[in-house]
């Protein structure tokens, strides 16, 4: 469990503390509720979170509240806002709401800020009481940086007074900076291609950060809404928060976008990462969890130095609004009722739209161990995608080319903890039912790929396993830093993962060993599928404009695109059918190695459904110490 931060050392006169708190990846979680499951929850919403920012500030004279991005979209709330609701010019959008509450000092955007489009943006950032600052997305780029016509002022600079170790007040210049992935451009071509541009974080950091200091910024905060990763510095790179610490002039990170928390453990010690004092190139840094999980915490000592402050010390912490104890929580905080108040309107009218009628499921839809074996839940977003890519292209010169379907398992535990799975009972369908089987608001997309790119998408998709050694019980088998979202299956054909075999492919898509293959068999109505054979697979706009950096996937593969969100396919699809009563279909499994298993964590309540396991040999294997339970995969 991540500690709370340590008091600052006693303050001389001339010296300050800054208790800098940020939240990241809210995700528009603002009640203390799960919408999918349709109950109450103490792990995330910022209304509880809240209590912890509130009780965080109490512990410090001058404090800075900031948020990083990725407030906009993620769970039903939002999804009820843009798509029911709406928008119009003056109003409040319930996230916006609890923000002003809490009075946040100045934000940054995320990726999936955009997911909505651009004009929504504004509206529902018309009305922060916060500045949203952003230095490298813009409606046109310049010859440099400090050229580009920006959709958002780059930085702002915020003049405070701040108490001393003698109770003296003192100004203070805090110039906060904000960047988000360049990867937006083709993420969210739809609403952005044509319009806008993104630029290079690391470059527009170094153009900017400069000016910031000529204008008299005392001290820079760079609120990063990009990952942290130990890898080379490229142009464009998605996680960028571990160089950006590094260019001159920034004296604190905020990190986000990765929904992990730092420092921790998870994080391995490498040049330029301290996962155990939180800094990165010796910078303090902070990555909040996700959904107001934590609040993140950096103390800053300062001093007084002449005309000017500098830094003698910094803490880092990453602070989490519970404890959890195996099975049981217990909050940190209370939830605060003026937070609840804000959005309680938008609260009961989610609810409503979630308990919606849609149709109908014979069979229980639970994803429990989607990753480890075919599963129902996987297929039946797999089978509305082929129903409805089928029907648009009929009559096309693309009819007469196999069909495939790619979806991938997003509710699979991992950073979602636990209960991150979906667990739907036989019985009425609810559009919160669907969401659950479909977190996103992804457009339905299809592209075209020969035989070649299919095993590849594959073998990327086959990242998320480790490489077991043939002959080893209990081998540890999900890499926990590679998404069960880019875990693709693809229905329609039929394939082996050999895991004693090594990765062809990191998590980010770099090719690791290009003699490497994992994918055995794979095979189309029976016959070994060729190099040259070509196929259309129905799949999202993230997938198919090269989100997830599967190899050969690019807007150049695009053959169609619907008007249609995936989730809107798939509530169609139920719609026209009136019951769900799927037959698990066997797409893939794993290659066999006598001798060998393996052990991963799943939910609780997957015990419940072993029998219904299919194509996997797979035993509980008691609890794990945070809340999962262990599961054995015999091979």
């Amino acid at each position: 469990m991540t500690a709370s931060p340590r008091p600052v050392a006693l303050l001389r006169p001339g010296e300050v503390h800054l208790r800098l708190l940020s939240t990241t990846d809210l995700h528009v979680h603002v009640a203390p509720y799960d919408y999918y499951a349709d109950r109450p929850v103490d792990t995330l919403g910022l209304a509880r979170t809240g209590g912890v920012v509130r009780d965080l500030a109490r512990g410090a004279a001058n404090t800075l509240l900031v948020d990083n991005g990725d407030y906009l979209q993620g769970n039903p709330m939002g999804d009820y806002i843009a798509y029911e609701r709406g928008m119009r010019a003056g109003d409040l959008h319930p996230m916006i709401a609890a923000m002003n509450v809490l009075g946040y000092a100045a934000g940054t955007i995320g990726n999936h800020d955009f997911n909505y489009g651009i004009d929504f943006l504004d509206r529902v950032n018309a009305g922060a009481a916060h500045p949203i600052v952003c230095a490298n997305f813009a409606r046109s780029l310049g010859a440099d940086p400090r050229r580009d016509r920006l959709w958002a002022r780059p930085y702002v600079l915020l003049d405070r007074e701040v108490l001393d170790g003698s109770g003296q007040r003192h100004p203070l210049r805090i110039g906060l900076i904000g960047f988000v992935p360049p990867q937006i451009m083709r993420w969210d071509a739809r609403h952005l291609e044509g319009r806008f541009a993104a630029r290079d974080i690391l470059a527009a950091a170094r153009a900017w950060v400069p000016e910031m200091r000529e204008a008299g910024a005392d001290l820079v905060v760079a609120l990063c809404h990009s990952g942290i990763l130990a890898a080379p510095e490229t142009d464009g790179m998605e996680h960028a928060a571990l160089h950006l610490a590094a260019v001159p002039g920034i004296d604190a990170v905020v990190a986000g976008h990765q929904h992990m928390v730092f420092p921790a453990p998870k994080f391995a010690t490498s040049p330029g990462i301290d996962p155990v004092q939180g800094r990165l190139h010796g910078k303090p840094a902070v990555m909040a969890g996700c959904w107001g999980s934590h609040v993140g915490v950096i103390d800053l000592h300062l001093a007084r130095d002449g005309g000017g402050w500098r830094v003698l010390g910094t803490q880092s912490a990453a602070c989490p609004i519970y404890d959890r104890t195996d099975a049981a929580v217990a909050p940190r905080a209370e939830v605060q009722p003026d937070v609840m108040a804000a959005v309680a309107d938008a609260h009961a009218a989610t609810l409503a739209y979630v308990r919606r009628p849609v149709g109908q499921t014979a069979v229980a839809l639970q994803s429990y161990f989607a990753l480890v074996s075919d599963d129902v839940s996987v297929q039946v977003v797999n089978e509305a995608q082929a129903w409805y890519v089928g029907d648009m292209l009929r009559g096309t010169p693309w009819a007469g080319i196999p069909l495939l379907s790619a979806a991938a398992p997003f509710k699979a535990g991992g950073r979602g903890g636990p209960d991150h799975y979906t667990d739907v009972a036989p019985g009425p369908l609810a559009i919160r039912n669907v969401a659950d089987l479909y977190l996103y608001p992804n457009m339905i997309r299809a592209v075209v790929v020969d035989g070649a790119g299919l095993a590849d998408w594959l073998e990327m998709a086959a990242g998320i396993f480790r490489t077991l050694v043939p002959g080893v019980a209990d081998q540890p088998l999900i890499d926990p830093d590679f998404p069960s979202f880019n875990a693709d299956v693809i229905a329609g054909v039929t394939y082996r993962i050999d895991v004693t075999a090594p990765a062809r492919y990191d998590a980010t898509g770099r090719l690791r060993d290009h003699s490497a293959r994992r994918i055995r068999d794979l095979a189309f109505g029976g016959a070994p599928v060729a190099p040259t054979d070509r196929f259309v697979v129905a799949t999202n706009d993230y997938r198919a404009g090269g989100g997830g950096n599967f190899p050969g996937l690019d807007a150049a593969a695009v053959i169609f695109e619907g008007p249609d969100t995936n989730r809107d396919v798939l509530i169609r699809f139920i719609h026209a059918g009136g019951t769900l009563n799927p037959v698990l279909r066997t797409t893939w499994g794993f290659a066999p190695s006598p001798g060998t298993s393996a052990l991963f964590e799943s939910g609780r309540g997957g015990r419940a459904h072993l029998g219904w396991v299919r194509g996997a040999r797979i035993e509980d294997a008691g609890d794990a110490p945070n809340g999962f339970a262990l599961y054995r995969l015999s091979l």
